[in-house]
């Protein structure tokens, strides 16, 4: 018998040291609950609403008119040319933001990585166009750099150019670009001053000069900060509308027309909620394809077991 016991005894010990490990997570996890009980109500399951009314035709102003279509509403977003052309400016609008954004941001991190008289004077103006509210700025820009008639534009410049009628994409592009610069800019710089400065006195002893420093040591380094930046920038610029809907209203015609504002005009112009749903379900679609392949890059770049490459 007293051979016996401990047997006995250690699958009871095992049993309660596993209980006690289940509550400990359970208590560490509890004060996420309501946190992860807000997402889910208020992004999941108006998705999953959004995926059911994808399936019907149903339009506002036609009562009664509600009923399964299947995948037809699908069908016809991938036959409509407006939604097409939407498509088209989308990736237009955000592929050129990007790249134009990260590029002056880049400039202006790197001139603000050196010390001057006033730096944090001008850290602050900088950083001002990403505190401004989106549709603050997009007015801003509407009123005061493009009106044709006591525009800053047409003031420098001189003429009396309607900006927004005849380069519509345009401005919209420069109002989202100077609206998400600061945005890149302080990525950037957190990069910049994270570089090891040993290593930057070691290249300058050995007589890199300048560019060689920044296009053999300072680049690699910002790689990991700049695939972020395109990848958190492309995220957010993919969803502008405000700026559309404040500054062209996407006109002339379609011509600054993105999916966000179509899908809009669908839902709540037009009050058709079974194509719109669809319209919004294939842009969720595409948008987590484009955020996958983006995220398995910087996957490779960023080791969670190893740390940074």
């Amino acid at each position: 018998m007293t051979a016996v016991a401990p047997s006995l005894e250690t699958p009871a010990r095992a049993t309660t040291a596993r209980t006690r490990s289940r509550s400990g997570a359970w208590a560490r996890r509890a004060p996420l609950l309501p946190a992860l009980l807000f997402t889910i109500i208020v992004t999941q399951i108006p998705f999953v609403v959004t995926v059911i009314y994808s399936f019907q035709s149903w339009n506002l102003v036609r009562p009664g008119s509600q009923h399964f279509v299947g995948l037809r509403n699908y069908a016809d977003v991938f036959t409509d040319s407006q939604f097409r052309g939407a498509l088209l400016n989308t990736v237009l609008i955000t592929v050129v933001c990007v790249f134009v954004a990260l590029v002056l941001g880049l400039g202006l991190a790197l001139l603000l990585d050196r010390k001057f008289l006033g730096r944090g004077v001008v850290r602050t103006l900088l950083i001002t166009p990403f505190l401004i509210l989106p549709a603050a700025g997009a007015l801003l820009w509407k009123t005061t750099m493009f009106d044709p008639t006591y525009g800053l534009l047409n003031f420098v410049f001189g003429g009396d150019t309607d900006w927004l009628s005849e380069f519509p994409l345009a401005s919209v592009m420069a109002q989202i670009v100077w609206q998400w610069t600061p945005f890149m800019m302080l990525l950037l710089l957190a990069g910049l001053q994270s570089q090891p400065k040993d290593v930057l006195e070691a290249a300058s002893v050995d007589g890199a000069g300048k560019w060689r420093t920044f296009a053999s040591i300072t680049l690699p380094h910002l790689s990991r900060y700049i695939q972020l930046s395109v990848l958190l920038g492309a995220i957010y610029i993919v969803n502008s509308f405000d700026a559309i809907f404040l500054m062209t209203q996407g006109g002339p015609g379609t011509a600054s027309t993105n999916l966000p504002y179509y899908i809009y005009q669908r839902a709540f112009q037009g009050f058709d909620i079974g194509q719109s749903s669809a319209m919004g379900v294939v842009t969720v679609v595409l948008t987590l394809i484009v955020a996958t392949f983006a995220l398995r890059l910087m996957f490779r770049t960023f080791d969670v077991s190893r740390g940074v490459k």
